[in-house]
């Protein structure tokens, strides 16, 4: 049978026996759990997690995030979204920092380590190594009086919720929360700190994020681009900058100040005699313009609103002094439209 077959199969079938039922009274029950367990950690959130966030604003170095396994899945993702917003961190398993990773962890840097029993031995030498050399260290547990809540400088101790696990065995509940918080040492670092979208694009230059985050600085067109007429420029001469420079307009500029613009529509209001004026017989005053800070993603919409192709940009409003031209098909192939 082809895909499309089994496709259609599916959505045929009867749920004649009620196990469609069940797969949903299960599934609904456990999102409800680990819902249930964020709802308890951000209830319990107190001046442990102050302190952590303090030690990691002093942080100078990288932040090493380190756990064993489903702490150390949840450890990589950790470790990714301090790099991914501004701050230097990295995984190490703990099993590989006894064999010579520990040399990871240098003067200036800090380290979160994450066990929910709070008594894995793989963290045993990395919480040793970190209170030799006095690298200040994070614990995020569910045991208030495990060895890994009195070895680190802070701990931060997760609710006692069960697994959403029907056994309560297999990390579950204790995994989401684990995540979140993680997520909000991060993003409050990354609060605190002032991180800005453009920041945040210089680290995530590919894919759908980095397109949503270019600003039009990143792609417009400068210098000798630019399709500069004076108000006296005869339009013969105008027509010629428009046509050698491809954008289908061009800017009227007197003492670098944008003062107009020429466009297609202008030419076919002004036919009559129109190579016997000059560019300011012709040009639309006080013309739309955008700056340079801005995401193309809003040029995008405003040409899209306007019905227009590009628009000129301006170093600020005041000056109106013309930097540079933006058109559309520089966002369509920036990956925006």
């Amino acid at each position: 049978m082809g895909t499309a077959g089994m496709q259609n199969g599916l959505e045929d079938a009867v749920d004649s026996e009620g196990v469609w039922e069940g797969y949903l009274t299960s599934g609904t029950r456990i999102v409800k759990d680990e819902a249930a367990a964020l709802q308890a950690l951000s209830g319990v959130l107190d001046t442990s997690f102050c302190r952590a966030v303090d030690l990691l604003v002093a942080t100078r170095g990288r932040v090493v995030v380190s756990g064993m396994g489903k702490s150390g899945h949840m450890c990589r993702k950790i470790a990714a979204t301090f790099a991914s917003t501004g701050q230097p961190a990295q995984f190490v398993h703990p099993a590989e920092a006894s064999h010579g990773d520990l040399g990871m962890l240098i003067d200036g840097d800090s380290a979160i380590l994450v066990s929910n029993s709070g008594e894995t031995p793989e963290l045993a030498d990395i919480m040793a190594y970190s209170r030799r050399y006095a690298i200040p260290s994070i614990g995020i547990t569910g045991k208030p009086d495990s060895e890994l809540a009195r070895m680190v400088d802070v701990a931060i101790v997760l609710p006692p919720i069960k697994e959403a696990c029907p056994a309560g065995i297999v990390p579950t509940s204790s995994a989401v929360m684990t995540l979140a918080l993680g997520d909000a040492l991060a993003l409050t670092l990354m609060e605190h700190r002032g991180f800005t979208p453009g920041r945040f694009r210089m680290l995530h230059p590919g894919g759908s994020l980095g397109a949503q985050l270019t600003s039009v600085n990143d792609i417009m067109h400068t210098g000798d681009a630019l399709p500069i007429v004076s108000p006296e420029t005869r339009m013969p001469d105008a027509l010629l900058v428009m046509t050698n420079k491809g954008f289908g307009v061009a800017g009227v500029v007197e003492d670098e100040r944008l003062v107009g613009i020429v466009t297609d529509g202008d030419l076919r209001r002004h036919m009559d005699c129109l190579l016997d004026k000059s560019v300011r017989h012709v040009m639309t005053g006080s013309p739309l313009f955008i700056t340079p800070g801005i995401l193309v993603q809003e040029a995008l919409a405003v040409m899209n609103t306007q019905k227009i192709t590009c628009l000129p940009v301006v170093a600020d409003e005041q000056t109106r002094q013309w930097v540079g031209i933006l058109h559309v098909h520089d966002c369509l192939r920036a990956g925006i439209s």
